[in-house]
């Protein structure tokens, strides 16, 4: 009796198992309670009923991650509530859903003349019928996308065969079937993704260029793109993604029109990124040649020119019908003459709808074809397509605060320099109305010199800096900031820099931030104040840091960033308690991370920038030891990469200073270069360079000695010493001395520079520098200004 019950038992545990795990044949076909996995155990397809409903789908999700999240439904529009349903294959290679009833509730609609078939879902979740004896594949889910594109699936349009894969939004969260959105590439060149409702535009991406959407400011030319675009001359593109870790993810267009995208961290699902996000996300928020400035709250502007249609919707908030043109274009083919029109550029712009692709070189040629051709409205020439002119009305126009692409607009001349009769009469006028009031002031000026010249300067900072100027920054008050550091108090205060004090405040949102209060004693006056804040809110690079707003009043001026956990790069680095949280690996990361913010600030930023005062307390680190270069307010815009330029103010900090900026004021790429060497030299073997000496050696004549001896390894802090890896280190002390060579023509560029860094090629020997000992009482240097830190400094220099 136990031997019968043992058998019977294993019998049922037999047939329990076949029950579970099935495959799909003619004669045995998938019930509900049974499923198919992939052979990595990741994906599985079977019977669901969402929300505990009678309501049956065939779906595939996957297998061990909660909550089940499903990725294809093969019967969305026709659920199935019979429990002896199943899904069958028959001997044509066709696979259909039964219903109790053996009717055909679903089909995948395709036969085939073949020897035999195999029904298999992959490794990568598509479900697949597969010739047995040519194994090639005959129908396949990836075809037939629901809500979510997977790794290896992707969305597709073949102009000459008329076939496309989008995804498909649920009616809603329970009910797969298909609702109101679909996501789309679009044919045009170059292509472009699409959310559609019904057959109106919900949302757009913008322009695909080589690795990005112009319309998403986060894929900017530090962002490393998961997803790959391709099209070809015969009329057909595709897009996918791929990510290198191999991590589950998923892209989702939800029942309310959103893409959104998951990555799955071995516990959870985690959420990563969602669009549209944005009030000025929506397609055509503005109207035709109406602009959506993603400003808190968001708004609506006209391009310059330009003027609302319907004044009084446009001041309720209506801002649907666009604007107009205010001077007609009265465009002369090839004119050069007065009339000839002009082009006005407008910064961080989300490239408008409707445009045409034409192949140019460079932007003059680019500039050149939409001016000799009247129809061309606006053009834009974009890193990674080339040239895109606008022959339309300008739809769906947005600008960022950081991020975005130049275009510029075809306007009138009269709209840039006026018409001169017109001039001629605002002047007349004005010359008498000031004749008029220097009358009334040189009466009553002696009585209010102090209180006039005071509210000037208030009022001139506050023109200065309108926020329309200087898009994306906030514009904050006084008291906002003084209640946000508890009144700049001592407890608040992490930081003290040349050009003042630097503190920790937390806003009414709980969001964290640095507030930099300049000294008014600093030196830093008018132009260096709006060169740091214009020039930061043009600049958006993973390893620099984030200006969010500025505050004026009287003398006090603030400059309000983001904040960075772990303060600056000095705070690790000379501290012998902290020191070692930073190993090797991680000062390798960091060395990286600063030559790759350098190079997006000399070649690949839209402006080209030289920083002139790279040092540790100017690197910054986030959360995950990050590196961002900060403070900009001692940058100088400059043409090229190669050419010197001349100041009559040095500034900078003693020690980092290249010697042809410090004795001749010629900065370029180059002076940049020999600062990131002392600073590399100064990570490696944690030493300070203004505080180093060694038997009267400066720091980089110590280094010299070491790596002439064969001992460049030996250099590396010995805090850390464990972590080295012998090859980085002696390679990075070669490749910083290279970089303070005395001769700037010795040294490398940046782009050379990032490439020593990431590749193992061989480096140039590096002639012994020049080593010069900075003192504060060095009688060749005039006017020397030493600022608080004792260590930036200016200097006053004769031409």
């Amino acid at each position: 009796m136990t031997r019968f019950c043992f058998f019977a038992s294993l019998l049922f545990l037999t047939m329990l198992l076949c029950f579970c795990y099935a495959t799909i044949t003619p004669t045995s076909p998938l019930s509900i309670g049974q499923t198919l996995r992939s052979s990595n155990e990741v994906y599985e397809l079977g019977f669901f009923s969402p929300n505990n409903t009678k309501n049956q789908y065939v779906g595939i999700w996957f297998k061990d991650t909660t909550p089940r999240i499903i990725v294809w439904v093969a019967n969305r529009e026709k659920p199935v509530t019979d429990t002896m349903a199943n899904l069958s294959i028959s001997s044509n290679g066709s696979l259909l859903l039964f219903d109790g009833n053996h009717g055909v509730v679903w089909s995948s609609g395709v036969t085939f003349a073949s020897n035999g078939y195999r029904v298999e879902l992959s490794d990568s979740g598509n479900l697949m019928v597969v010739d047995k004896i040519s194994e090639r594949t005959l129908w396949q889910s990836f075809d037939h996308l629901g809500n979510t594109l997977l790794q290896s699936s992707f969305l597709m349009y073949n102009l000459a065969t008329g076939e496309k894969r989008f995804l498909t939004s649920w009616k809603s969260y329970n009910d797969p079937s298909p609702g109101d959105f679909v996501a789309q590439i679009t044919p045009q060149v170059p292509s472009q993704g699409f959310i559609m409702k019904g057959s109106t535009p919900y949302w757009r991406s913008g322009p695909w260029a080589k690795t990005r959407f112009t319309g998403l400011p986060l894929m900017d030319e530090s962002f490393t793109s998961p997803f790959s675009l391709h099209q070809d001359v015969n009329g057909s593109g595709y897009f996918s993604y791929s990510e290198k870790d191999n991590n589950l993810s998923r892209i989702v267009l939800t029942s309310e029109g959103s893409l959104e995208v998951f990555r799955h961290n071995g516990t959870t699902w985690e959420f990563n990124y969602q669009t549209p996000a944005h009030s000025c996300d929506s397609y055509d928020a503005c109207g035709p040649f109406g602009l959506c400035v993603t400003s808190v709250p968001p708004k609506c502007k006209c391009f310059k020119g330009f003027e609302p249609k319907y004044t009084e919707e446009w001041k309720r908030g209506n801002w649907t019908g666009g604007c107009v043109r205010q001077t007609e274009l009265l465009c002369e083919r090839n004119s050069t003459g007065k009339d000839a029109n002009v082009f006005y550029p407008v910064a961080n712009i989300k490239p408008p709808d409707s445009y045409e692709f034409a192949n140019t070189v460079d932007f003059e040629e680019c500039h050149q074809i939409c001016l000799h051709n009247c129809s061309c409205l606006a053009f834009a020439y974009i890193s990674g397509i080339g040239c895109l002119v606008w022959n339309q009305e300008l739809m769906d126009a947005v600008q960022f605060s950081v991020g975005g692409e130049l275009l510029s607009i075809r306007l009138a001349p009269s709209e840039l320099n006026g018409n001169k009769s017109k001039h001629t009469i605002i002047a007349s006028t004005v010359s008498i109305a000031l004749f008029v009031i220097l009358g009334f002031a040189a009466f009553g000026f002696w009585r209010c010199r102090v209180e006039h010249n005071a509210d000037i300067s208030k009022d001139e900072w506050r023109n200065e800096l309108k926020p329309k100027d200087v898009p994306g920054l906030d514009l904050f008050e006084m008291n906002t900031i003084q209640t946000a550091t508890n009144n700049f108090s001592l407890s608040n205060k992490i930081g003290q820099g040349g050009f003042g004090s630097v503190y920790k405040g937390k806003l009414q949102d709980g969001k964290e931030i640095a507030v930099k209060r300049l000294s008014s004693s600093s030196g830093q006056g008018k132009e260096e104040f709006l060169n740091e804040i214009v020039l930061i809110s043009k600049l958006q690079h993973k390893n620099l840091v984030r200006v969010l707003g500025y505050c004026i009043k009287g003398e006090e001026k603030l400059l309000i960033y983001e904040f960075m956990l772990n303060k600056s790069l000095d705070t690790f680095l000379f501290e012998s308690r902290k020191k070692i949280e930073i190993d090797w690996p991680k000062r390798f990361n960091i060395i990286q991370g600063i030559a790759r913010g350098l190079l997006y600030l000399h070649r690949d930023s839209r402006l080209k920038v030289i920083h002139r005062d790279l040092k540790v307390s100017n690197i910054l680190l986030d959360e995950k030891m990050n590196p961002k270069i900060s403070d900009f307010g001692l940058a100088r815009m400059y043409q090229g990469t190669e050419y010197l330029d001349n100041t009559r103010r040095v500034v900078g900090t003693l020690g980092y200073m290249a010697p042809e900026y410090a004795w001749t004021g010629a900065f370029s790429e180059k002076s940049d270069i020999y600062s990131f060497g002392v600073l590399l030299l100064e990570i490696i073997s944690g030493k300070k360079i203004s505080r180093f000496s060694c038997g009267g050696k400066t720091l980089l004549a110590y280094v010299w000695e070491f790596w002439s001896e064969n001992r460049g390894t030996d250099l590396l802090d010995q805090d850390v010493a464990d972590s080295c890896r012998p090859f980085e280190v002696g390679r990075c002390v070669q490749i910083g001395l290279l970089c303070v060579q005395h001769q700037p023509e010795d040294r490398p560029n940046t782009l050379e520079l990032l490439s020593m860094l990431t590749t193992t090629s061989d480096l140039p020997p590096p002639k012994q520098p020049t080593f010069v000992v900075h003192t504060r009482d060095d009688q060749s240097m005039p006017n020397v200004l030493i600022t608080v830190n004792e260590m930036t400094q200016s200097v006053f220099l004769g031409r």
